[in-house]
């Protein structure tokens, strides 16, 4: 184990500082990694060394969660080129977006009052569309255009799309609560 971590999570994988990863790579490196680092080979060793090894677990763990979800992988991305989501303080979206999101809520509290599984379903399919439609778009913005703007505010927009797809599964789960 050397003494320092890398610069970025991609270069804990070896992967090139890019939204689109080879994500069978990523696996790979991650396995590798962890057969080398990981706190139980290090049982026997000295303290500084067993503690050396969970901060490298650790560190690993926590760069494969992050690279391997589409969000956290922009959004460290975004963050790695010096500009920051705003993910919590700034909720501003164009205007046809946030109109969507409205009448998309309005759609799950409907259909959750009428317990009308096959109306959440359907837009559960649209939501699904447009985060695959979002993703280009962000992968756009950072590997094509390196906006990393333009990347926030996807990001953002996928934040939404994410609490709406959990409104739409406790919506879902309260039909089985019956």
């Amino acid at each position: 184990m050397t003494p320092q971590f890398p610069q970025n999570y991609f270069e804990l994988f070896g992967l090139p500082i890019a939204y689109r990863i080879d994500a069978a790579r990523l696996d790979l490196v991650y396995r590798e990694l962890q057969s080398q680092i990981h706190p139980d080979r290090f049982a026997s060793a000295s303290e500084a060394e067993r503690r050396r090894s969970m901060q490298w677990a650790t560190y690993a763990n926590e760069a494969y969660q992050i690279l391997k979800k589409p969000l956290s992988r922009a959004r460290y991305l975004v963050n790695l080129n010096g500009v920051d989501t705003e993910e919590e303080t700034n909720t501003a979206m164009p205007p046809a977006f946030l109109i969507t999101q409205m009448e998309w809520r309005e759609t799950v509290a409907d259909a959750k009052d009428a317990r009308d599984a096959s109306a959440i379903d359907e837009l559960s399919d649209k939501l699904r569309q447009e985060r695959k439609a979002l993703l280009v778009e962000i992968e756009n913005a950072l590997d094509g255009k390196h906006d990393y703007r333009e990347a926030a505010v996807g990001v953002r927009k996928l934040r939404f799309l994410e609490k709406l797809q959990e409104e739409i599964e406790d919506a879902l789960a309260s039909f089985d609560d019956v």
